[in-house]
């Protein structure tokens, strides 16, 4: 797992041309931090360095092999699937209150902070998300984050020297989302990086309390590294386990009946008496006669004049249980025309006559 830090430029960007991203085992990477603020500023603007990049839509891993992003709808979606999910509930839980450390699980596009407004979010972060100007900083370093979480797992450092880290969750070759955790420091903050913290701020035209912002500061977490080390391999493993539980819940969305065909069902049911025809159920889901045809087919696997006629005999196999009503009440009641008809559909579909289905059942 690699670490980075990102530097700050003294005008309240982060550090673009000339201001590289340092990689703690020795590599650099030329700064794409470059923040355009949400507010206007005093000072000179910054030299126009390049934009951060947002997450692109494919990449390397640590052995070389692509890896592509899932399109970003598909991506919420998953998330959104995963997170209402008691399984994620039960490990988000499980392990915040194991490692005093939030947890978050954000699609593969966001522009939302991942941590905010979670029991474990540090009060530094907290405060840091209440200005524009601090929000906009905060997004930029979350973007780079998952941008180079696409090769693994990383940790990144902000401007204030708090970490956060991101874990992909792989499908094959593709990242459908990323686990995040972090806001602690890795080592005490000292006096000295809280006044260089100060002086960032106030170049960026942000007027804190001081006080508050001393202690929101100094009451974040601090973790060791090997603490972090030991975080960041469960929030890995889960990320395994979530890929598993990703597969099966887009071959549910894949299956899953539309809208349109869950309401046509409801119809016939309320309906089924009446003289139903296909385009008219067609037009009552505002659809077209062949669209509806064809979407009726394939997800319930019959044609709809089979559909119909299954729903009519399934209510008469209830009605047949009064032995006061006539088989040609229940005909009509379930919505056939003639009593010819539906003897023949009911020795179709079930066997027998309805005479000798209700001998059957009532014993006689």
């Amino acid at each position: 797992m690699r670490e980075w830090e990102v530097g700050v430029s003294r005008h309240g960007g982060w550090a673009g041309s000339g201001a590289p991203l340092v990689d703690k085992s020795g590599l650099t990477y030329v700064g794409a931090m470059q923040t355009t603020l949400a507010q206007s500023s005093p000072e000179p603007k910054p030299a126009q360095g390049p934009r951060p990049a947002s997450v692109t839509g494919m990449g390397r891993d640590s052995g070389g092999e692509k890896v592509t992003l899932m399109d970003p709808a598909e991506s919420r979606s998953l998330i959104e699937a995963l997170l209402r999910s008691e399984v994620y509930q039960e490990y988000e839980r499980a392990f915040s209150e194991a490692t005093g450390l939030v947890v978050s699980l954000r699609p593969v596009e966001s522009w939302r902070l991942s941590h905010h407004g979670k029991r474990y979010e540090s009060p530094f972060c907290s405060l840091m998300s209440e200005r524009s100007r601090s929000c906009a900083a905060c997004l930029q370093v979350q973007e780079r984050l998952v941008e180079m979480a696409v090769e693994g797992a990383r940790t990144i450092n902000c401007f204030a020297g708090l970490s956060d880290t991101a874990v992909p969750i792989r499908l094959g070759n593709q990242i459908v989302g990323f686990l995040q955790t972090g806001q602690v420091f890795r080592k005490r903050p000292t006096r000295q990086q809280f006044a260089r913290v100060c002086r960032t701020l106030e170049e960026w035209g942000l007027d804190y309390d001081r006080a508050r912002l001393e202690e929101a500061f100094f009451k974040t977490r601090v973790v060791s590294p090997r603490q972090h080390e030991s975080a960041v391999k469960l929030l890995t493993i889960f990320a395994q386990h979530l890929a598993l539980i990703s597969n099966q819940v887009l071959l549910q969305q894949k299956n899953a009946e539309p809208p349109v065909i869950t309401r046509a069902k409801a119809y016939i049911q309320e309906h089924m008496a009446e003289d139903l025809s296909l385009s008219r159920v067609a037009k009552a889901v505002n659809t077209s006669t062949f669209y509806f045809c064809k979407m009726f087919k394939k997800f319930t696997g019959i044609n709809f004049t089979d559909y119909l006629s299954r729903v009519r005999i399934e209510k008469a196999k209830n009605l047949l249980l009064n032995p006061n009503l006539r088989v040609s009440e229940i005909a009509f009641e379930v919505g056939f025309q003639s009593l010819t008809h539906f003897n023949r559909v009911f020795k179709k579909i079930l066997g027998q006559s309805p005479t000798q289905y209700r001998a059957q059942l009532l014993g006689r």
